[in-house]
Formats: C-alpha cells, sequence, structure tokens
C-alpha cells in the first residue's frame, strides 16, 4: 500500500481519534494539542517530528517508526513501545506521563527522559545505556535483566533497582535515593 507523505507542516487541535487515514508518512512536522487516544496508529512513519500537549493514551504502535522524535508534555498513558519498529528507534520524552507505558527488550540508546513521570513504566531486558533519565519519577518503575550501564539516574526519584538481576556498572545515582539499590534487601536505614 502507498504512504500519504506530509512533510513540513504545523497540525494544530486535530482529533485523530475521530478521522484517522492509514498508512501515513510524517516528517519535520510540529503536532500540537493533537488527540491520538485509543487510536490505532499501525504502519505509520514520524521522522524528526515534534508532538506538544498532545494525548496518545492507548494508542495502538504496532511497526508505527518514531525517528528522531520529540515528545513535550504529552499524555502517554498505557503504550506498548515494544510494538513499535525498531529500525532507527530514537526519541525524547520531555514533562510526558508515561505511566503504565511498555519498553520490553528496547535499544533506547538513543532516547532521554526529562522530567516525566514513568510510574509503573516496564523496562524489562530493555537496554538503557547510557539513557538520561533526568528529574524523572520511577515509582513502581520494572527494572529486571536491564542494562542501565551509565545510565543517569542522579536527579531521578522512586526507583528501585535490584543490582543483582540489572547491569548497573557506571550509572549515575544521587543521595537520597540510592537507597533505591537497596530496596530489594528490606534493610533499615535511619
Amino acid at each position: 500500500m502507498n504512504k500519504t507523505y506530509i512533510e513540513e507542516e504545523t497540525i494544530e487541535n486535530v482529533d485523530f481519534s475521530e478521522d484517522l487515514t492509514e498508512n501515513m508518512e510524517y516528517e519535520y512536522c510540529t503536532f500540537k494539542n493533537c488527540n491520538f487516544s485509543n487510536c490505532q496508529l499501525t504502519n505509520y512513519r514520524f521522522s524528526e517530528c515534534e508532538f506538544i500537549d498532545c494525548n496518545f493514551s492507548n494508542a495502538g504502535l504496532a511497526d508505527v517508526s518514531l525517528q528522531d522524535v520529540k515528545f513535550v508534555n504529552c499524555k502517554m498513558l498505557g503504550l506498548h513501545f515494544d510494538d513499535c519498529n525498531e529500525f532507527g528507534f530514537s526519541a525524547s520524552f520531555d514533562r510526558c506521563q508515561l505511566n503504565h507505558s511498555i519498553f520490553y527488550q528496547m535499544k533506547l540508546g538513543r532516547t532521554s527522559f526529562y522530567h516525566c513521570q514513568l510510574h509503573g513504566v516496564d523496562f524489562t531486558e530493555a537496554n538503557l545505556t547510557a539513557v538520561p533519565l533526568k528529574n524523572c519519577d520511577l515509582m513502581h518503575a520494572v527494572f529486571i535483566n536491564t542494562n542501565l550501564e551509565k545510565a543517569d539516574f542522579s536527579q531521578a526519584i522512586n526507583y528501585s533497582i535490584d543490582p543483582s538481576i540489572n547491569k548497573i556498572k557506571g550509572a549515575k545515582f544521587s543521595l537520597p535515593e540510592v537507597v533505591g539499590l537497596l530496596d530489594v534487601y528490606n534493610i533499615k536505614i535511619n
């Protein structure tokens, strides 16, 4: 199937949940205050696009291509990023709500998280080597067999990471939140 190609446009206040076109490809576009919630974005391609104040909650991301995409102040609850096309996946998240989203087995080396709420996010078996998670709230985030080498947690809060089942060599942590590395041992710290 042929894709419809849109380049260098600003798209504002569009509710894609009401009228979604199939096989879209966007390049160098800016989306402002758009609603993608519950949309099936199967095979969509976004390259060097920016999303500002958009809602993606519960959207379907099967084979969606995200290349050099920026999300700013977006609501992105319950997304399966692990369904995205992994080729060239690169995204930055700034002031986004990503609660209960899944990054299972993803290579996130070209991804960044700043000032994000990541409650209950699943990073199982993901590769977050050198990924910044600055000023992020990681309450109940899941890290199992996750590569966190050189990741920056220095300003992150509420994380609980078991060093015995994750790679954390060279990762950056700061006090007092670093005690989240001891949660697995169920010890009391005064």
